[in-house]
């Protein structure tokens, strides 16, 4: 009797878990939206505002250091008014960018409007996987931790998908849609039911038990605790107790050894930020459909196999949460690097030795074109179940209590700027040099990630998180 009463309670308790992790993780979601909606805009946005290309350029890639900055200071709100409070400010934020956004007058206003959405997005690229982390147990932190992952892909594919549906019932982009207004300006509307949502989900969920026992609040920690983990918990906050330095706020000193530089720790965070950037993984979301139609598909069937791709993405991360707590993080994050260098040098074999039109873009005929569109879409996979997921389940947890929403912070404003750098210079590389060359580079980033994994990448897989 008592056994059963024992496996109904943890159900009950890991359902709870799931829940709340869910609640979080839509930050992600909106993460997702937020970055790729803007996918299906750029044309008729540069035609609306009669904009050159540095000023769409930047309307798109601003957002991203908007981005960087909201990262940055997150983890600060974060540890002073908790990650409840964080999460509703990042929903506030979302929900103006949003309507903001769809109503721009100008180009520099509608720039506004994205740095704004782009705060929200840091924020909640930091907060969720702290907050997924600090009330996960451990047997299912890897697991719980990969929802940011997915939740950030379905955020893409949805908004993807959102674009498509606008845009081919409205004829294209530029076209009147519903009340006659232009097709583009609901795009970014779309975003604003899930920003309300998020707001009302942070509303429901309670605070993180490691914030509220640094906070002194042990009682309320304990009611959340049980919640979590059921049974007896007193050992459990005393451990937590134990970490947290209750007598001041962490800071960013915090994260400096003694001869001032950087603690190791926060530069292993840094490295696995940048090269999930610099495979280029982001090429592929923001510029997909300017890509295959640079190699002679049409508008549509670029559309077509962006929404694919983001699919491809959706499968692969689910595999990474099934496997992360069974084979563990730095089994998967090597797989990924070894197939990651193998994919993307083959698109930059195919794409270099391409033959070109009078245009000078890189033509793929017959089964030339069929092993580019494979190649990309496996090294999504590839991508998919390594290096996107698990990245994040490393930031989450990899930092001891003391340091961890600082360390995240900076992790993460980093990832945005590796972000910001690897998108701003893709279209001249893409000018000047040719597909061949940007996947070339790509393709020795992935292969630089495996040596970084095998030197500087520990497990993590089943400790607590008082034990990092």
């Amino acid at each position: 009797m008592t056994m059963t009463t024992t496996t109904t309670r943890r159900k009950s308790n890991t359902f709870y878990v799931i829940l709340i992790a869910g609640a979080a993780a839509l930050g992600g979601f909106l993460f997702g939206f937020d970055t790729a909606v803007i996918n299906g805009a750029v044309a008729a946005l540069a035609q609306a505002y009669n904009a050159n290309s540095v000023l769409t350029g930047l309307a798109v890639s601003l957002a991203l250091l908007g981005s960087a900055i909201g990262a940055f200071y997150a983890g600060k709100i974060a540890d002073r008014y908790g990650r409840v409070k964080a999460m509703i400010i990042a929903s506030v934020l979302f929900s103006i960018s949003a309507i903001g956004s769809g109503i721009a007058f100008t180009i520099w206003d509608f720039i506004v409007w994205r740095i704004l959405g782009g705060l929200a997005v840091g924020a909640a690229s930091v907060i969720a996987p702290a907050y997924i982390a600090e009330c996960s147990p451990s047997n299912l932190r890897g697991r719980l931790g990969s929802l940011q992952q997915l939740a950030i892909v379905v955020g893409i594919f949805i908004a993807l998908l959102c674009d498509y549906f606008i845009a081919v019932s409205a004829g294209s982009a530029s076209s009147p849609f519903l009340f006659g207004i232009a097709a583009w300006r609901w795009m970014f509307w779309t975003e604003f039911p899930p920003a309300v949502l998020y707001g009302m989900a942070a509303l429901m969920i309670p605070e993180s038990p490691r914030y509220l026992v640094a906070q002194g609040r042990e009682p309320e920690a304990a009611n959340v605790l049980t919640k979590i983990l059921g049974g007896n918990v007193f050992a459990k906050i005393e451990e937590i107790r134990q970490t947290v330095l209750q007598e001041r706020e962490p800071k960013f000193s915090d994260l400096l050894s003694r001869n001032g530089g950087l603690l190791r720790i926060v530069w292993i965070g840094i490295g696995l930020s940048v090269f999930q950037q610099l495979v280029g993984i982001n090429v592929i979301f923001y510029y997909s459909s300017v890509l295959w139609r640079a190699v002679g598909f049409s508008e549509q069937n670029s559309l077509t196999i962006t929404v694919i791709t983001g699919a491809v993405n959706i499968i692969t991360t689910l595999i990474a949460i099934a496997f992360v707590d069974k084979f563990g993080r730095k089994p998967l994050l090597i797989l990924g690097s070894i197939g990651m260098t193998v994919t993307l040098g083959t698109m930059a074999y195919m794409f270099g030795n391409a033959a070109t039109d009078a245009a000078g873009n890189p033509t793929l005929t017959g089964n030339a074109g069929i092993i580019a569109l494979v190649a990309a879409n496996l090294y999504v996979f590839c991508f998919g179940f390594s290096w996107g997921p698990v990245v994040w389940v490393l930031l989450g947890e990899m930092f001891n209590n003391q340091i961890r929403a600082a360390a995240l912070s900076v992790a993460a404003a980093i990832q945005w700027v590796a972000n910001f750098a690897v998108s701003t210079t893709f279209p001249p590389i893409l000018q000047y040099f040719g597909l061949g060359a940007a996947y070339g580079l790509y393709t020795t980033a992935a292969a630089i990630s495996l040596f970084f994994v095998l030197f500087f990448i520990k497990e993590t897989k089943g400790m607590e998180l008082e034990e990092m």
